[in-house]
């Protein structure tokens, strides 16, 4: 009985759990259907969201977008405003102004063609290195601000993130193309950190006069009187502070200028003064391009004279173009020119016609080395032929070589120009401190002239002459001055076309070879291919950077002999090779070709680096025409 009971209970068992096998099935079929469910409702969730937030997102770059159309179109009106108005202006009589636009001339223009007509959307021209910019949170001078680039910046971005040092980097960038005399830190570093130096009064801790305190304002009247040799003592009252020429340029540009106006300039000159200029007020500056070919009236190249001026300012003048200044540069930079009394004489006479303000800027007025050479201050000379409209500016940067220590100083007559850029000196002042230190500077005019200027113009009488050798063992034309810090090179037969787009790869080619230069373009020269080189540096890193630049110049000469040229092509070519300018301080060069060849191969045979190169025999076979010149010259000697 009991097997029978047990075997019943088994059986029951069994029943009931196929019973319950159905609904745990369809339990776990509910199961899964739900969980399928709610993964299929969290996809769709997700993915209206992701729609949600692609749709948040086109609709914000919609927005930018047209934000950035209503700008452009904005600035399309700004410019379509401007030429309305300069056309009524010029409708209203021959002395209304041009149009008050931001524009500048583009690259290849000249005095002639459209100086104050062109305008541009959003952009000046080429010319400026501006990039096209386009902010929604800008106005439309910030776009422009924001767009500018100078003419230098690239270049001296690339030095300052790869700085030649002799021990940390010394494959680092050599920089022969920021003007600044790294000759006497030794000297300044010494004097300004003397005991006489270091004072720190309540006075130096205050605001001060706007202009400048008042000793120091007295102290560089001295100054200034004593090394610009007035004829009588400088008054304190014309003398203006700014923390450099920099912002004296432009302080000066908007005390004279009204928007739209322009200023008249030679080139090629500091780039610097374009930006200058061109920030604060959007003056424009109308060129009067200069030449390297020396043609009559002028004997020298790339020469200023009164009939270019006259030129350029005529034409500026038919094309609407409202010019209310001049800007002269005296020692020249980038030429390295000294412009005689006679010819400063003449140029403020020509101002003084056209009722024209002169802006002369004497900033390399200490630099002048070439004992032979005579610099003229226009402070020098006797009666100004227009004082109220002459003003002139100085610094210490360049002289005393704290290019870091930003002091400028102006003095003009005009005691209504000097309040208007007093005004200025608001956002431009120069610290107390730093004004007790220049002060002190000043005073010391027996350090100043038994030690500073003298061991100043031997090294750069030293560095220059090293530099000028190498030009010459290389055979390599170049304007020779005696001031500044500036050597101004031909390296036209160094470019595949006569372009400046041939003249910034070799300016690349520089740069990638780790020695930065300037180039021709930068300082607005009319001819491709001139270079500034600055030599006011140490001899190591003169040596080194010479040798660089003979390395890119090898690399190209020999790629433009293996490269095959056409006939046309050669006719453009800038012919440097005939015309070579070996030119001294105040020596012109000679018409005749024997002569240049002669001095040539003198200047040549001077560097034992040459002749370790080159013997009588490979020269007399590389060279056979000028090696039978030179021979019969010495037969005659």
């Amino acid at each position: 009985m009991a097997g029978s009971s047990g075997q019943s209970g088994r059986q029951r068992f069994w029943r009931k759990r196929k019973g319950r096998e159905p609904l745990n099935d369809l339990i776990s079929q509910m199961l899964l259907a739900q969980r399928a469910t709610e993964e299929r409702f969290l996809q769709m969730e997700e993915r209206r969201m992701e729609q949600e937030q692609e749709a948040e997102e086109r609709r914000m770059r919609l927005e930018e977008r047209r934000l950035q159309l209503d700008r452009q179109h904005e600035l399309r009106m700004f410019t379509i405003f401007a030429q309305m108005l300069g056309m009524i202006r010029q409708g209203g009589g021959g002395d209304a102004a041009p149009p008050t636009d931001t524009n500048f001339p583009q690259e290849g223009d000249t005095v002639g063609k459209g100086v104050a007509d062109k305008v541009q959307e959003s952009t000046m021209g080429d010319v400026y290195n501006c990039s096209p910019y386009c902010s929604p949170y800008l106005s439309t001078r910030g776009n422009i601000l924001s767009g500018f680039r100078g003419s230098s910046e690239e270049g001296y971005r690339a030095y300052h993130e790869d700085k030649y040092d002799e021990d940390k980097n010394p494959n680092g960038i050599i920089n022969f193309g920021t003007s600044e005399n790294k000759l006497c830190f030794d000297l300044m570093s010494k004097r300004l950190t003397q005991s006489d130096m270091n004072v720190i009064e309540p006075p130096l801790l205050q605001y001060p006069d706007w202009k400048g305190h008042t000793f120091l304002r007295e102290e560089v009247a001295r100054f200034l009187t004593y090394y610009c040799k007035s004829p009588s003592p400088l008054n304190p009252e014309n003398v203006v502070i700014l923390n450099g020429c920099g912002s004296l340029f432009s302080a000066l540009a908007a005390v004279l200028c009204d928007p739209g106006d322009a200023i008249l300039i030679a080139t090629p000159f500091y780039g610097g003064i374009t930006q200058s200029i061109f920030l604060y007020s959007g003056i424009k500056l109308v060129y009067v391009h200069l030449e390297s070919k020396v043609t009559s009236p002028g004997t020298r190249p790339f020469q200023l004279t009164v009939s270019k001026l006259e030129y350029a300012l005529q034409t500026a003048k038919e094309e609407g173009a409202s010019v209310k200044a001049m800007i002269l540069i005296n020692p020249h930079n980038p030429l390295g020119d000294i412009y005689s009394a006679a010819e400063m004489m003449e140029f403020l006479e020509f101002a003084k016609r056209n009722s024209l303000h002169v802006i002369v800027d004497e900033i390399y007025m200490l630099s002048v080395f070439d004992e032979s050479a005579t610099f003229h201050s226009v402070l020098s000379l006797d009666k100004l032929p227009d004082p109220q409209r002459t003003h002139v500016m100085w610094g210490i940067s360049k002289d005393f070589a704290v290019s870091g220590v930003r002091f400028g100083t102006l003095y003009s007559q005009n005691q209504d120009v000097c309040n208007g850029v007093a005004s200025l000196c608001y956002f431009h002042g120069v610290c107390g401190p730093i004004q007790y230190k220049i002060a002190q500077l000043m005073r010391d005019r027996d350090w100043i002239n038994q030690v500073y200027l003298r061991v100043n113009h031997s090294r750069l009488r030293a560095a220059q002459t090293y530099v000028a050798d190498e030009l010459r063992a290389i055979g390599v034309p170049f304007l020779n001055r005696g001031a500044g810090f500036f050597i101004w090179i031909d390296f036209r037969k160094y470019l595949r076309a006569p372009t400046f787009e041939e003249e910034v790869s070799l300016w690349r080619d520089f740069l990638d070879n780790k020695v930065l230069l300037s180039c021709g373009k930068a300082f607005e020269c009319s001819e491709p291919g001139w270079f500034r080189i600055i030599f006011s540096d140490k001899t190591h890193r003169l040596q080194l950077g010479m040798q660089r630049i003979r390395k890119v110049l090898e690399r190209r000469e020999k790629e433009l002999q293996m490269e095959e040229r056409n006939p046309e092509e050669e006719d453009g070519k800038a012919d440097s090779t005939d015309e070579v300018i070996y030119v001294s301080s105040h020596h012109e060069p000679s018409n005749s070709n024997l002569s240049d060849l002669i001095l040539q191969l003198q200047n040549q045979m001077r560097s034992s680096d040459w002749l370790q190169r080159n013997t009588a025999e490979n020269f007399a076979q590389q060279n056979p025409e000028v090696f039978q010149v030179y021979s019969k010259f010495v037969g005659k000697q």
